[in-house]
């Protein structure tokens, strides 16, 4: 079953809201991690990279529920979950990731996964720093690859809204008798 126009409307609202937070973690990021000076702001920029992956991840679960993607096994849940945005679902939706993002992507999560996990480890500052770069230097494609979804997306609901549906207009007509 495809999504209705409401349920697209939707979608296209919250990944904008999405965006806007994955833009100010990155720039937070971005800057903070200039200058890692201290333990304290190793692990700053750690939580902000963690909160970064949360946030994708959070706009790839709306897709995921929109478009009836489901997960399998739930021992590699958030793996699985990822590799499914960088695969077209044929007449129902586009790649929202290309490879090269899903590689940035998933190299974020496992550091993620990392932080989140790692308790009584101290978090290597070069590491770190790698993985920004790395990130920095892919996110304008991330973002790119997710505006491209976006726009596809509008597209579908300008589609829908130009022409209803055979039912929406059996009902606009008996509305009008």
């Amino acid at each position: 079953m495809k999504p209705d126009i409401t349920v697209l409307s939707i979608l296209v609202g919250y990944m904008e809201q999405q965006l806007k937070i994955i833009k100010e973690l990155s720039e937070k990021i971005f800057f903070s991690s200039k200058e890692l000076s201290s333990e304290k702001d190793t692990y700053y920029v750690a939580l902000l990279l963690h909160n970064l992956y949360n946030a994708f991840e959070d706009l790839f679960r709306e897709v995921a529920r929109t478009f009836e993607n489901h997960v399998e096994d739930p021992s590699r849940y958030h793996r699985e979950f990822l590799k499914k945005m960088a695969i077209e679902v044929p007449s129902i939706r586009p790649p929202l990731l290309s490879s090269r993002s899903l590689d940035v992507l998933d190299r974020l999560r496992r550091f993620r996964h990392f932080v989140r996990h790692a308790y009584n480890y101290e978090i290597d500052a070069e590491e770190l720093l790698h993985i920004v770069k790395i990130l920095e230097g892919s996110f304008s494609s991330i973002l790119k690859d997710i505006r491209d979804f976006q726009t596809w997306l509008e597209t579908v609901v300008r589609g829908i809204s130009s022409h209803p549906s055979e039912s929406e207009e059996a009902t606009e007509d008996r509305n009008n008798h």
